[in-house]
């Protein structure tokens, strides 16, 4: 993931200062653990200032507005507290080349500053300090104690401290290329390393797309670059140093990442902010969804596992229990041929009461043949006894393993981030698993089913209707008992973990087999045999759905069923080319 640099920070907080200074503070709010959004008023406008101190994505932007969801960090009820209502007066660089910058806070344009929120852009050591105007740290996003650093300690109370001052020389305009080359060249380090080492204010991937531009090798070393090789260089040098000093940048995406000094861009955006607003997001999301996805399908495929051999456990059991009624038989054989017993004996062969065949029962020598009898009685007993217990446990097992196979099912459709709502879906499983007590999460922020997502899959059959297929439990439970018209057709795979499908048709009109086979093509792919040639699908009327009382979401049962297959592989062929712009 790129991080912002010097230069990046510089022209957000350029372009920031110029469109949104002053603006009032109306409010505070902290997205997750590492990012808080400040929303701004302007004379002519309203927006989101969205500050950063991720470790890998630290940034500073004007951004989207913050999700409907309550706030519960204390950070940023610290921050809300201290300035709500005030003005964002001024962003100012704490020091030349640093990557820290002082929001500064008033009760109006042109008075002193009450408060400062210091932004610290470090990477790892990304930081967010609020301190009044005597410079004391009121409150912090992350504190550091003395143990965990001697060097600059961060604790309510204390005066701030800027961070250690940076080693390197001073980039300049007014530096001529023969001294540049000097101070570059003085080791012959690999030319990317070499620029690193000599100046303040560069990063990694500044360097590289300079040197890059510059037609050079980063890997070169400098006593092997030749005169028009350092000409072309400096040059490059130098238009980052004008564009620093004029403050005029070139937003632009690249291949991998993003540049705002336009070098080997590869599509324009509209502004700095969109452009850091638009990769930051993408790059989290895309960070959070895998990481999410991952644990969700590690914890799920574990609770399966213990499941399935708690089923097969029972499952043997009842096998055992089966044999109770051979035991009660065996026990009335004996009863009635008493007369056949001798004392010792092991084993004893009796006719059957119906068939006559011979049957074998084993014996306990030191015992009578009552006394045997009577033990066969017992086991009989226990064995039904066993049966009546261990029924239910199973019937319990097999529902919960039926619900959360539609759970591993909904995971696996969602193999890929491709836009935000693929995230949300993701969020709304952790959150079912939440409530169902799979999971356990301190810092859950409760959202209740009524206000599930309605982000399902949208397509469109042959005919022009508008198919929906939910992307997890609650959406289909959303979809199949909240959304389901009177007109509607209701698909599913049979006895097939998989989405909720609706065909949704308006008073009148009657779908055409070719919609019908689109539908079910779309359930079958969207179901855990995606990868089957043919699946057999049900579809009814939503009023013939069900939901048993106490089931858990995404369970349904149905009636008055009809059955088509459906071919997972044209769904799949079929999105290809909406994806390819077919």
């Amino acid at each position: 993931m790129q991080a912002v640099d010097f230069t990046t920070l510089t022209a957000a907080c350029s372009e920031i200062r110029d469109r949104w200074l002053p603006a009032r503070t109306e409010q505070v709010y902290q997205r997750d653990r590492y990012t808080i959004a400040l929303l701004l008023r302007t004379l002519d406008q309203r927006g989101w200032l969205e500050i950063s101190w991720h470790p890998q994505a630290a940034h500073i932007c004007i951004g989207s507005p913050p999700p409907r969801i309550p706030d519960t960090f204390t950070f940023s009820q610290q921050l809300l507290h201290q300035l709500n209502g005030l003005a964002l007066v001024k962003i100012n660089a704490i020091a030349p080349w640093e990557r820290v910058v002082d929001l500064q806070f008033a009760r109006r344009p042109g008075e002193p500053a009450l408060w400062h929120l210091y932004v610290e852009i470090m990477g790892k050591y990304s930081n967010v300090i609020l301190t009044d105007e005597a410079n004391a740290i009121v409150t912090a996003a992350h504190q550091v104690s003395q143990q965990q650093s001697s060097v600059r300690p961060i604790q309510t109370g204390q005066p701030y401290e800027p961070p250690p001052s940076l080693t390197g020389a001073v980039p300049s305009l007014s530096e001529s290329q023969q001294r540049w080359q000097e101070r570059v060249s003085l080791v012959p380090f690999a030319l990317r390393r070499a620029l690193l080492k000599s100046y303040r204010g560069l990063s990694p991937t500044l360097v590289q797309s300079m040197v890059q531009v510059a037609g050079l090798d980063p890997e070169a070393t400098t006593d092997t670059l030749q005169p028009d090789n350092w000409e072309k260089l400096f040059q490059r040098w130098q238009e980052w140093l004008q564009a620093l000093d004029k403050t005029q940048f070139q937003p632009m995406s690249t291949l991998p990442g993003y540049t705002v000094l336009g070098w080997g861009g590869v599509e324009p955006v509209r502004d700095i902010q969109d452009l850091l607003n638009r990769y930051y997001t993408l790059q989290l999301n895309q960070q959070e969804f895998t990481q999410l996805r991952n644990a969700l399908s590690q914890k799920i495929n574990n609770i399966l596992e213990k499941l399935r051999l708690k089923a097969r456990t029972f499952e043997e059991r009842l096998q055992q229990s089966d044999r109770a009624d051979e035991y009660r038989k065996q026990a009335d054989l004996l009863m009635a041929h008493l007369q056949n017993w001798q004392p010792g004996m092991k084993l004893i062969n009796l006719p059957d009461f119906d068939t006559g065949k011979p049957v074998m029962i084993n014996l306990e020598p030191e015992k009578n043949a009552v006394q045997n009898a009577q033990g066969l009685y017992k086991r009989h007993q226990k064995l039904k006894r066993a049966r009546s217990a261990v029924e239910p446990l199973l019937t319990e097992v097999k529902v919960e393993l039926e619900y959360l196979e539609q759970v591993e099912a909904a995971i696996a459709q969602i193999d890929k981030y491709q836009i935000s709502e693929d995230l949300e879906a993701l969020k709304e499983i952790r959150e079912e698993l939440i409530q169902q007590r799979y999971l356990e999460d301190p810092e859950y922020r409760n959202r209740s089913a009524e206000t599930a997502s309605t982000n399902f899959h949208r397509y469109r059959t042959p005919s022009g209707y508008e198919l929906l297929i939910g992307r997890n439990n609650r959406q289909n439970d959303q979809l199949t008992f909240r959304v389901a018209g009177d007109y509607d057709l209701w698909f599913h795979t049979q006895e097939i973990p998989g989405s909720h499908v609706l065909l949704r048709l308006e008073p009148g009109t009657i779908a055409d087999e070719a919609d019908l086979q689109f539908a079910a093509d779309f359930a079958a792919h969207y179901s855990r045999s995606r990868q089957s040639d043919q699946v057999p699908v049900v579809y009814t009327e939503p009023k013939h759905v069900y939901k048993p009382k106490g089931a858990k979401p995404g369970i349904a049962i149905y009636k008055q069923e009809r059955i088509l297959w459906g071919q997972p592989q044209r769904a799949n062929l079929y999105l290809t080319k909406l994806e390819a712009g077919g």
